[in-house]
């Protein structure tokens, strides 16, 4: 079973950036990868997905702001999150497409002023 742990979280201001990674203890080279976040209370929801092409699809509320990317020699995927806004605050995940490994820990991120 493949172990999942995220990366880069932290606090930043409204229109801040951070890079979240997650690093994977196997290859992912054959999945396609997702990020997904959750808030306290809610369900788990698909925030950008690549797949093993290098197609990207992204949660149409952070198009434009969130760029996701891969790196297979070194079993890890990326989330580049720019502009980020209040309502981006929750944890952040990262899992195959769809899900299929076991949860991480998760990245929190905190968009406050």
């Amino acid at each position: 079973q493949v172990q999942l742990v995220e990366s880069g979280g932290g606090s930043v201001q409204p229109g801040g950036s951070l890079r979240l990674s997650c690093a994977a203890s196997g290859s992912i080279s054959r999945f396609g990868m997702g990020w997904y976040r959750q808030a306290a209370g809610k369900e788990r929801e698909f925030v950008a997905g690549i797949t093993t092409y290098g197609t990207t699809t992204y949660k149409d509320s952070v198009k434009a702001r969130f760029t996701i990317s891969r790196d297979n020699a070194k079993n890890t995927v990326y989330l580049q999150m720019n502009s980020l806004k209040p309502e981006d605050t929750t944890v952040y995940y990262c899992n195959t497409l769809p899900a299929q490994f076991l949860w991480g820990q998760g990245a929190q991120v905190t968009v406050s002023a």
